[in-house]
């Protein structure tokens, strides 16, 4: 009882302190302002306006540091806000794209082929499904003059053709055949996707049922904002009573898939194509005949003219966006294409500084990041490089957490440079100096490949996780980077020689 009691006196004389001192330094500070005040009123009145600009552009400039400082600034990504792509939206980021140095020419392409899509003003009907589901032979069926290869195997169109089609009313419209989907190709289904994205009405073919790679389809074609018909063609490998079973089968998944499609854009219909017949003949044998089995795909056509009626006014800006959205998803992957290609180059270029500070320096110690200046100028170009703005309490927190993690690296790394070292003829006795300075740059490289890891998935420098990366995958990194920064030191050693 008597300890705490002595506690709580203690407590209370140092409170009592605190406020005795603060008081003494208020009154202190406010008897100097008061000074100082009345001598500026008293003297030139171009002091006083100066003096008070002097001190409004301190406290200023504290608080601009307090800031760059302390709060965390959002990447420009997330300052976007979700709206329709415009043509100058996509525009203007070609330009600054190009600007940088990236390869915008696919992207520019996409813009170009929807310029001459729009001064053609013909409509484009894209056949999209899986292959066997006859996609071909309803084009066939739909102009009869047509010259399209069909095999009942599956899986014989491998590009992207055109057919010119007029309907009732005199439009003219292009029936686009595309490679079908799920086969072993996978650049066939990325040929297919696109052309969807590039044409005004997309047709949705399949047989029956839609499996679960054909409702991913629908789900995605949905989403574009387009018009869709949904066919299902062969349906006379079905009565009429199960016909209507499937179709409302399709119409539910359309519904539980976010469509908001009319009951005339569900349609089944048959190709026709030839068909084997087996007849008897006079003697009691059987002989087989291929005949001519007869389209019936009247209600697609109804179901295309009226749809084209309905969305008249909106095809073209629906196709518009989405071939924007083509464009800046073309875009965005040269814009990874040439973050990849630059985020080498940076890592390089700071790798070798790092071995040639470690030649220089001859007796390296085990703190890798001892030439701070080099690991601050690569973590932030390659935060620019990733659009992220980091605080600068942030790159000097990712560097300590990081040195300390390098540390304990620091024998893998050695024992790797030396190995390294040895693979090259004519590297001779392996000089203490030279491991050392591959160890340092080998634990450079591994640093800048988990920064770029993180930057890639996260999108901004976030210390903790970062340097928790760059621990979990030194190893693999060492390894991934050994042969071109022990060969990077030779180089510099016999340049300095």
């Amino acid at each position: 009882m008597k300890l705490d009691r002595f506690l709580r006196l203690s407590i209370g004389l140092f409170v009592t302190l605190v406020v005795v001192v603060a008081i003494a330094v208020m009154l202190f500070v406010t008897e100097s302002a008061l000074n100082v005040w009345d001598r500026l009123v008293q003297g030139p009145r171009i002091l006083l306006y100066g003096y008070v600009s002097v001190m409004i552009a301190l406290v200023l400039a504290a608080i601009w540091l307090i800031f760059r400082l302390a709060v965390k600034r959002k990447t420009t990504a997330n300052d976007e806000v979700a709206r329709p792509l415009r043509r100058s939206d996509i525009e203007s980021r070609l330009l600054a794209a190009e600007k940088s140095g990236v390869d915008i020419s696919d992207a520019q392409a996409e813009l170009q082929e929807l310029a001459s899509r729009q001064e053609s003003g013909s409509v484009h009907l894209c056949f999209f499904g899986e292959i066997s589901t006859g996609k071909s032979s309803l084009i066939k069926a739909l102009i009869p003059s047509a010259d399209l290869a069909i095999n009942p195997v599956g899986g014989s169109t491998v590009d992207i053709r055109h057919y010119r089609w007029r309907n009732e009313n005199g439009a003219e419209i292009l029936l686009t055949d595309v490679p079908g989907t799920g086969g072993l190709d996978g650049d066939l289904d990325e040929m297919a996707l696109r052309e969807a994205q590039r044409a005004q009405l997309v047709l949705l073919v399949c047989d029956g049922d839609l499996t679960r790679n054909e409702s991913r389809a629908v789900t995605w074609l949905l989403a574009l904002g387009k018009p869709l018909i949904l066919v299902m063609n062969k349906s006379d490998r079905y009565n009429r009573e199960e016909q209507a079973i499937l179709l409302e089968r399709l119409l539910d998944h359309l519904d539980n898939l976010g469509g908001e499609s009319a009951r005339d854009q569900v349609v089944a219909v048959s190709a026709g194509g030839e068909v084997d017949i087996i007849e008897k003949r006079a003697d009691g044998g059987e002989a087989s005949i291929r005949s001519q089995r007869p389209a019936d795909i009247g209600v697609l056509v109804v179901a295309i003219n009226r749809l084209l009626e309905r969305e008249a006014e909106s095809l073209d800006i629906k196709r518009d966006r989405a071939v924007f959205h083509l464009a800046a998803d073309k875009l965005a992957q040269a814009e990874g294409e040439y973050r990849t290609q630059r985020a080498q180059q940076i890592i390089r270029n700071s790798t070798r500084k790092a071995v040639v500070g470690a030649l220089a320096a001859v007796s390296p110690g085990t703190d890798i990041l001892v030439q701070g200046y080099i690991g601050t100028t690569m973590t932030r170009e390659l935060c620019r490089l990733f659009g992220a703005v980091p605080r600068d309490l942030d790159i000097e927190e990712f560097l300590s957490l990081s040195q300390s993690r390098a540390g304990k690296a620091l024998p893998l790394g050695l024992a790797v440079a030396g190995n390294a070292l040895k693979a090259f003829p004519g590297a001779g006795t392996v000089a203490g100096g030279l491991v050392h300075a591959v160890a340092y740059g080998l634990i450079f490289d591994a640093l800048g490949r988990s920064l770029v890891m993180t930057l890639t998935k996260h999108g901004e420098l976030n210390p903790g996780t970062a340097a928790k990366e760059f621990e979990d995958g030194i190893s693999e990194h060492i390894e991934a980077g050994v042969r071109q920064v022990a060969k990077l030191a030779l180089d510099q050693e016999k340049t300095s020689e």
